[in-house]
């Protein structure tokens, strides 16, 4: 596993499991994670982490709308 260290300005008023929750959203988000990996990568439980993506206005049916509809199509 990668170190990466960050330099976050004070203004933003972040603690360390904020900035990783917001982390490990986005790259859920993207597609980069799993959401077992998200979880782990926010040191947390799948259920936890699945409960508090709404807060971070992320879906967590993470399916492009277009395989959505070309399923319902193809049923």
């Amino acid at each position: 596993m990668k170190t990466i260290t960050i330099n976050i300005p004070d203004t933003l008023d972040l603690n360390k499991e904020e900035f990783v929750m917001i982390v490990a959203a986005r790259l859920y988000e993207q597609g980069k994670l799993s959401l077992g990996q998200a979880a782990e990568f926010a040191g947390m439980s799948k259920n936890t982490f699945a409960e508090l993506l709404g807060n971070y206005n992320v879906s967590l049916f993470n399916y492009p709308a277009s395989d959505l509809i070309r399923d319902a199509d193809n049923a």
